[in-house]
């Protein structure tokens, strides 16, 4: 995806409102594998993908549990980083290698001070970011693992041809082997 469908995807912008926003956007590549953002540190920038996928995850004493995966399109964000400036509690890697862009957080709040465009637009992407936590929470809360897995095939199914079963099963809080009974299930 371009920036410009990126940023508009968001909320639309004035021309001129994107061309001072895309100033301060720069493009990063990543190799599948790559540390992104590390939890217990604050992370200055935010990322768009432009092309690739990556995860976000916490670890455990016993294994990393896996919570979003995020695609063309999507925002990269540590959310406490960027609002409270404190350190995040999420790892994000690239599970593929990845075209970014990349945006200082603190050009951005520059940005929403001197552009009402900007700042809206930063408001717009705050609260599509809580839309997606809060849909997130219901999920794991309200569904099951197999209503959970057939709204990942609605609506994010190229993830289940490029992503790592074992990620995949992590992200809907099962185990491998009853993955697999789902996937059996579902056939």
């Amino acid at each position: 995806m371009t920036i410009d469908e990126i940023i508009n995807t968001i909320y639309p912008l004035p021309d001129s409102s994107r061309q001072s926003l895309k100033k301060h956007i720069t493009e990063v590549s990543y190799s599948k594998g790559s540390c992104l953002m590390e939890a217990l540190k604050v992370v200055p920038y935010i990322y768009f993908v432009k092309k690739g996928i990556v995860r976000a995850y916490a670890s455990t004493e016993d294994n990393d549990i896996t919570f979003w995966f995020g695609s063309e399109g999507d925002t990269v964000i540590s959310m406490k980083s960027y609002v409270e400036d404190k350190p995040g509690y999420e790892n994000i890697e690239s599970l593929e290698d990845c075209e970014l862009y990349k945006l200082e957080t603190a050009h951005l709040k520059e940005l929403f001070n001197k552009d009402i465009h900007i700042a809206n637009w930063g408001r717009k992407f705050a609260e599509k970011e809580l839309i997606k936590t809060e849909e997130l929470i219901i999920s794991r809360q309200f569904k099951t693992a197999l209503e959970r897995y057939k709204d990942l095939m609605k609506e994010k199914s190229h993830l289940l041809q490029r992503v790592q079963l074992g990620h995949i099963a992590s992200y809907l809080g099962i185990t491998q082997v009853s993955l697999s009974r789902i996937r059996a299930e579902i056939k």
